[in-house]
């Protein structure tokens, strides 16, 4: 398809290829969203369901405001936040963590010396991606939506219906609290000169 408005078309039409774009673009990009969300691939699974029958629902109504891609996203997010209040119906979940300050690292790595080798093993992936689910639902879909996923800063806000200022805030302490938590895994394994300790 050479334009949006072309696949809204197609997919009016019921043309079978236009979704099975859209679904092997969008698919598992979603799914990841919601497994940040969530937590849990099986619902996860649901959600992207849940996201694209919603996209047929609504295509007639669909308009355009904002990109497809970027409205896709917020239907899986709020689809995502919807599990989760049932899952948890006693704790809000749009609370941001507490707005004091963040404390000061126990272990000082000098990230910068790092070598992509280490940071490419499968150990160190798996270890971002346990500190990643660790991290307060606001800050990890906001990670995740623009580190993970590679959304604009403004995509991102819309997705979250935040300002792009509340974005650029989570992301920090997204980024920070993840320094934090994989400050001791990286520094067991860099040479003591490089760890800062």
């Amino acid at each position: 398809m050479s334009s949006e408005q072309e696949l809204l078309a197609a997919l009016r039409e019921g043309d079978a290829e236009a979704f099975a774009a859209l679904f092997e673009a969008y698919s598992d990009r979603l799914f990841r969203v919601a497994v940040g969300v969530l937590g849990d691939e099986d619902e996860a699974e649901g959600v992207v369901q849940d996201t694209f029958l919603r996209l047929f629902e609504s295509l007639d109504r669909f308009e355009g405001r904002s990109k497809l891609g970027t409205w896709l996203y917020r239907v899986a997010y709020n689809a995502s936040l919807d599990r989760l209040r049932k899952r948890r119906p006693t704790r809000p979940i749009d609370d941001d963590p507490d707005e004091g300050e963040l404390p000061a690292p126990a272990i000082l790595v000098d990230w910068s010396h790092i070598p992509e080798s280490l940071l490419d093993t499968a150990e160190a992936q798996a270890e971002l991606e346990a500190a990643i689910a660790e991290l307060p639902e606001s800050l990890r879909s906001a990670f995740v939506l623009r580190e993970i996923e590679g959304l604009s800063t403004r995509e991102t806000a819309e997705v979250l219906e935040i300002s792009e200022g509340a974005v650029k805030v989570r992301l920090h302490r997204a980024r920070l609290l993840l320094r934090e938590r994989l400050a001791g895994y990286f520094a067991e394994r860099l040479p003591p000169s490089q760890s800062g300790t």
